[in-house]
């Protein structure tokens, strides 16, 4: 019984495709191929490869494959930050796709720096990943380098933040749209003073959530001025917002980004501003923490793990079958609004 249990320890520690193909007597080139998930193969043999795999802990080699097959491997992920739920669901999803390919993720942060997103694309073109996924930093507002890297043809997927004027293949949410929705739903509560906090708008993804506040202020004939924009730079700024709240009878209130909404509760808690009763508050993405704050908050959900996941499979069928895959496409994803407490009629 102990010889068995050490020859299969020993068995765990050195199979290798060959010894998975020996055992169910089929080809090396059989196994690799349902490794990979090839639709040559049957899903039974598939299936079968894949259990005898799964008993034995194989783990393929990617860098010695990657030599076989001149590739890395590896894909390179650029998100603007970490902390955001949002982006940690997002890599969830790439790597959940990734994992199945027997691919690497590696995962580079630009903390929202053009300069740093600028240094890493650069760092990507000398070879180390077969594809990139990006989604933008707060301060990209030139696309110069995007340009340059898309024209050395490395697969490359832009998510969320995402370069509006260049082609590329892109996955997003309707931004315009969500936007439009969010101020419709404070209307509907009966908000008639409604505030957009926004972070840093110069960024395209910002001004297109704006744009669709506006035109949902214009189709109710509610008047917009700039003092319904509360510009939020930097954690200085807690001045302005609590300026603007108290010198503005807002009744409603629409956040673009889930950093906000700390310092929203904080100054509104402060000024003795009673949420919902007196002001109605809608974020942007929702997060674990909406379920718990007082009162809990109304948000718009985006399908973040669903947008790492079908960003990832869009890169994947570029490395595959590049010359399959050259025109650019737009992938739109729903979100959805999700009501609380921070948006009910008190009246």
């Amino acid at each position: 019984m102990i010889k068995s249990f050490l020859e299969e320890q020993h068995l765990k520690n050195t199979i290798t495709i060959q010894t998975i193909a020996k055992a169910l007597q089929v080809s090396v080139s059989t196994v690799s191929k349902a490794l990979n998930d090839s639709h040559e193969i049957s899903q039974e043999t598939k299936d079968k490869i894949l259990a005898y795999a799964r008993e034995y802990d194989y783990s393929p080699n990617p860098y010695a494959s990657g030599l076989r097959s001149k590739k890395s491997k590896t894909i390179g992920v650029v998100i603007p930050e970490v902390g955001n739920s949002f982006f940690a669901a997002v890599i969830k999803g790439i790597e959940s796709v990734a994992r199945k390919k027997g691919y690497h993720v590696l995962i580079y942060l630009s903390n929202e720096s053009f300069e740093k997103e600028l240094m890493i694309l650069n760092e990507f073109q000398a070879g180390r990943v077969d594809g990139i996924l990006i989604s933008l930093a707060l301060e990209t507002d030139t696309f110069e380098h995007i340009e340059k890297l898309l024209e050395k043809n490395i697969p490359t997927v832009f998510f969320d933040r995402i370069p509006h004027a260049i082609e590329a293949t892109k996955v997003v949410t309707n931004d315009f749209e969500l936007g439009y929705r969010a101020t419709k739903h404070l209307i509907q509560q009966g908000c008639r003073k409604i505030a957009y906090l926004l972070y840093r708008h110069h960024q395209a993804m910002s001004n297109q959530r704006l744009e669709g506040f506006i035109k949902a202020l214009e189709e109710t004939a509610l008047p917009f001025s700039e003092e319904n924009l509360i510009d939020y730079q930097n954690a200085n700024d807690k001045n302005r917002l609590k300026n603007a709240l108290s010198l503005h009878a807002f009744d409603g209130i629409v956040i673009s980004t889930e950093e906000l909404v700390t310092p929203l509760y904080a100054i509104c808690k402060q000024l003795k501003i009673n949420i919902p009763a007196q002001l109605k508050v809608l974020s942007f993405c929702d997060f674990p923490l909406a379920t718990v704050l007082t009162p809990t908050l109304t948000t718009i959900k985006h399908p973040a793990f669903q947008m790492g996941e079908t960003s990832a499979i869009s890169l994947f069928k570029k490395i595959e079958k590049p010359r399959q895959n050259t025109h650019p496409e737009t992938l739109v994803l729903a979100s959805e609004i999700i009501e609380r407490e921070s948006t009910e009629r008190t009246f």
